[in-house]
């Protein structure tokens, strides 16, 4: 393991060797693979551009992220800059490094939209961006060389997954009740909680060595702090409230993104002001800490943003005529 990590630090260090008019491009690459990105482009596909696109980026996203707290957990890595001063932190992190979180979301998101859209160019651009965005993390010093390539396999595992199981399991799901829904996309988080405290047990007491906060601390204030619960209720509380908002709206009729395009970026602005309520606000209101009421209530928080993202915001826009209701191929 010394010697990848060695022949890993030695690569990075070349890399980031080639110069400083590097840094912006592949920062720029990297905000392609974040959480935070997909966040704000999820929403325009879903409400104004595609539905059953849209729930597929908002599934594979939510599973994806779930997986890679698991994996992280488990493998335990550090990254590059942590581990040798010599490695410049360009993009600093508190969680442990492998499988890279950013080329596996991109792995899963923009290979579901090449498969789903299934035009040339589409998959040229899709395969760019999961280049781009598992180099570009490993010239900022977040992650090593194997930490990407995990993080492409897992990410390639659970798109073959996602292709291969969608249709059927849409299908079985749709012969459920509106009730049995709710209660598979609850017992569908509960299984996410179960997945993150386990991994979480297997680090009870995890301290940092000296030497990785120390090298950390020269590359900003962020000292690394891996063991934590909240990405687990995040990852959970969404799924739920995406399960439910999604069972919702399909119970009432459906939801279709099509229309003017006056009305379709309406929708946009309106929706993303209900996020902001829900997200931020209720951010700032409910109490944040380790404790089993912060826990709930975070599950809370994002049940509400995901039921907001597949159910509520559309039955907004139907209410006041901005959309039309319809079945969504691929949905539930």
């Amino acid at each position: 393991m010394q010697t990848l990590l060695d022949g890993g630090i030695a690569f990075v260090i070349a890399l980031q060797s080639l110069g400083d008019w590097l840094i912006a491009p592949m920062r720029f690459f990297s905000q392609f693979g974040t959480e935070d990105f997909f966040f704000i482009i999820l929403p325009l596909i879903y409400w104004s551009v595609d539905v059953a696109l849209g729930l597929r980026i908002a599934l594979i996203l939510t599973t994806s992220n779930m997986l890679n707290i698991v994996g992280k957990l488990i493998f335990a890595g550090p990254r590059p800059y942590w581990v040798s001063s010599h490695v410049r932190g360009l993009w600093l992190e508190t969680s442990f490094g492998i499988p890279s979180g950013h080329a596996q979301h991109a792995m899963s998101v923009w290979g579901v939209i090449a498969l789903y859209v299934r035009k040339t160019w589409v998959w040229v651009v899709c395969g760019v961006l999961i280049f781009m965005i598992g180099f570009s993390r490993i010239f900022l010093g977040a992650h090593f060389p194997h930490d990407v390539l995990a993080g492409w396999l897992i990410g390639a595992a659970l798109l073959w997954a996602f292709n291969r199981f969608w249709n059927p399991v849409a299908a079985w799901l749709a012969r459920k009740s509106f009730g049995q829904q709710v209660w598979l996309a609850f017992l569908g988080s509960m299984v996410f909680v179960l997945m993150g405290m386990g991994a979480v047990s297997l680090r009870s007491g995890f301290e940092p060595p000296a030497q990785w906060v120390e090298n950390a601390l020269l590359a900003g204030p962020e000292s690394p702090d891996p063991v934590e619960l909240e990405g687990t209720f995040t990852s959970a509380g969404t799924f739920f409230g995406l399960g439910v908002g999604l069972a919702w709206i399909n119970s009432m009729g459906g939801y279709q993104a099509s229309g003017p395009v006056g009305k379709r970026a309406l929708r946009y602005v309106i929706g993303l002001v209900g996020v902001l309520i829900l997200w931020m606000g209720l951010g700032a209101v409910f109490p944040r800490g380790e404790d089993l009421l912060s826990y709930i209530l975070r599950f809370l928080r994002y049940s509400l943003v995901g039921w907001w993202l597949t159910g509520g915001a559309p039955w907004v826009f139907q209410h006041f005529k901005l959309s039309a209701s319809g079945s969504t191929e691929g949905s539930i």
